[in-house]
């Protein structure tokens, strides 16, 4: 056997060999991931508790319900229907106003303008109007805080038969509403163009919630 002679490396001697010592107070230590050890807001740690919380407890029907929210699709087609029936917001109010105030001055009579089918919002008014069967529609939030606000409403929908469902965000409920966050909504009346566009919904609703 014919030993092989290995190749010697060639060594430039301008380029020497200056090994890291990673002692205190020596070279900079590499990046690591600190993400244990960063101090998150308190709202970040307050949510992960919540998470895991959720996860190790028996959670209730009456609250598991609020995880199961509506389809993105439909959320979408109830909220592009629901934007048409906003409230009017404080200058439309007063534009509204000055306008009837200017045809009285030009003497043509005060006549009132009648008022537009709108969103009613907040736990309050959907309870009264779902209590007493005006409501066509209810539409709550699943992020509700603290969700006692709210737990009563699906059992309460269902006892009336009131079409209700749950939808991701009290933000976008919110500013249906022009206001940051709302914990439900009801439609009460649409325009006779709406109805149809209602009604598809309301049959797809009840039998992902009230005929569940």
């Amino acid at each position: 056997m014919v030993k092989k002679q290995e190749a010697k490396k060639v060594v430039n001697p301008l380029f020497e060999k200056r090994p890291k010592n990673f002692g205190i107070g020596q070279d900079i230590q590499p990046k690591r991931d600190l993400t244990r050890f960063v101090k998150w807001p308190r709202y970040i740690w307050l949510q992960r508790q919540r998470a895991i919380l959720y996860k190790q407890l028996k959670v209730p029907p009456a609250i598991n319900q609020f995880t199961q929210a509506l389809d993105r699709q439909t959320a979408t087609q109830l909220l592009k229907l629901a934007h048409k029936y906003r409230p009017e917001t404080k200058q439309e109010k007063k534009q509204r106003l000055l306008a009837r105030a200017g045809k009285k001055a030009a003497g043509k009579g005060d006549v009132p303008t009648k008022k537009p089918p709108v969103l009613q919002a907040g736990v309050k008014t959907v309870t009264t109007l779902v209590e007493n069967k005006k409501a066509q529609l209810v539409v709550i939030a699943h992020d509700v805080d603290p969700i006692e606000l709210v737990v009563f409403l699906p059992a309460l929908c269902r006892k009336m038969g009131v079409p209700y469902c749950i939808i991701k965000g009290k933000a976008r409920l919110g500013r249906l509403v022009h206001r940051k966050t709302c914990t439900a909504v009801a439609f009460t009346q649409v325009n006779s163009e709406d109805k149809s566009a209602l009604a598809k919904l309301v049959e797809a609703i009840r039998t992902n919630y009230n005929d569940r």
